[in-house]
């Protein structure tokens, strides 16, 4: 079989990843890595067996299919030169800075007949797919991605950054279109927004509230599912499930009409899972899911499969972010137009929440 020959654009954090999985596939030739930093190219090319580039540019001529993982200011420009060319691409998420160039990304690939996927990971964890493939018909949903701050894509706020992900997650269980949004949001360090509570309204009837924030004292990647057939807790972190369901009898009777002895309502509430309302854990580690959204990618450069995330569900996504980071911008804080709006504007604190002696204090 011949191998694909790929490249990846950008090798810092995530697109370093990236090339060290490719160079360890047997069925890809990784032509060669770019990034502007070319100390990390070298050092990312060397530690891959391949060749760096200070650019992605003579890559153009050299490759079957690329991986985009630059800044998502870059996205653009970069995909548009491959995607002219007819060269497949896996652009890492954000699919672009807005809406209008991942219009003319989507647009761009299918006038040239090239597969371009979307770097939406979490529709590769594992317990994601072991939930899809339950029947559910979300009602309510809430979703929380939330951690400390990293110095990392400082070039986007928490929206495009963090949340976009469980907005692409709901279209892909949806597929439903978002009817209204309400949303407030906080710039902490002050560039873009930091931390972001949006409330959507499906014309399905499903509500989902999603909180992101990139300003946590500790990592939270969770979603918790309301639905007609029980309820869904996801650990993206963990890769677990939780599904809890009524049981026949329950869905017959409902609960039972005695009411437990005191000395016994204890023991009563404990029995309520396991008799009337059944639970089962699913350990769901079955590898990561870097490595099979990578593989999934180069199976549909080579049969021409249609993506399982493809550019048009990532321009959606993009579409919901901005719609989203339109509601934060027009937050009134004090509820009139005169007063402070949007993630920069905040009011003016009180004072402090504590004083340092206090922290001092109850340390010791």
């Amino acid at each position: 079989m011949t191998r694909l020959r790929l490249a990846v654009v950008g090798v810092g954090h995530l697109g370093q990843e990236h090339a060290r999985i490719l160079a360890g596939l047997p069925e890809i030739e990784l032509i060669g890595v770019a990034d502007l930093n070319v100390e990390q190219a070298q050092a990312v090319a060397r530690r891959c067996g391949t060749q760096a580039f200070p650019t992605h540019g003579p890559l153009l001529n050299l490759v079957d299919a690329a991986v985009i993982a630059a800044p998502t200011a870059q996205h653009h420009f970069i995909a548009c030169e491959f995607l002219r060319r007819g060269i497949a691409l896996l652009v890492e998420k954000p699919l672009a800075a807005t809406l209008q160039e991942a219009n003319e990304l989507v647009e761009l690939a299918a006038h040239h007949g090239a597969i371009l996927q979307v770097g939406h990971i979490e529709r590769f964890n594992p317990a994601f797919e072991e939930l899809q493939s339950r029947p559910l018909q979300p009602k309510f949903v809430e979703a929380e991605r939330l951690g400390p701050f990293t110095g990392r894509s400082l070039d986007i706020g928490v929206v495009l950054d963090l949340m976009i992900h469980d907005l692409d997650l709901l279209s892909a269980l949806l597929q439903s279109p978002v009817q209204k949004l309400d949303a407030i949001g906080a710039a902490i360090f002050g560039g873009h927004e930091d931390v972001v509570n949006a409330r959507l309204t499906f014309a399905n009837g499903c509500v989902a509230n999603l909180t992101a924030s990139r300003a946590s004292t500790r990592p939270v990647r969770r979603m918790r599912i309301w639905a007609p057939e029980g309820y869904a807790a996801l650990n993206f972190a963990k890769r677990r499930l939780t599904l809890v369901q009524p049981s026949n009898d329950f869905r017959r009777h409902g609960l039972r009409a005695c009411r437990p002895k005191p000395a016994s309502q204890r023991l009563a509430k404990a029995g309520i899972f396991g008799s009337q309302l059944e639970v089962l854990e699913l350990d769901c580690n079955r590898g990561d899911q870097l490595t099979r959204e990578l593989r999934h990618f180069v199976e549909c450069v080579r049969t021409r499969a249609r993506p399982r995330v493809t550019g048009e569900d990532g321009r959606d996504a993009v579409a919901i972010a901005m719609r989203i980071l339109e509601a934060v911008r027009a937050h009134q804080w004090e509820g009139r137009a005169d007063g402070p709006t949007g993630p920069r504007e905040l009011p003016a604190p009180l004072g402090p929440l504590f004083s340092s002696c206090e922290k001092r204090e109850r340390a010791a």
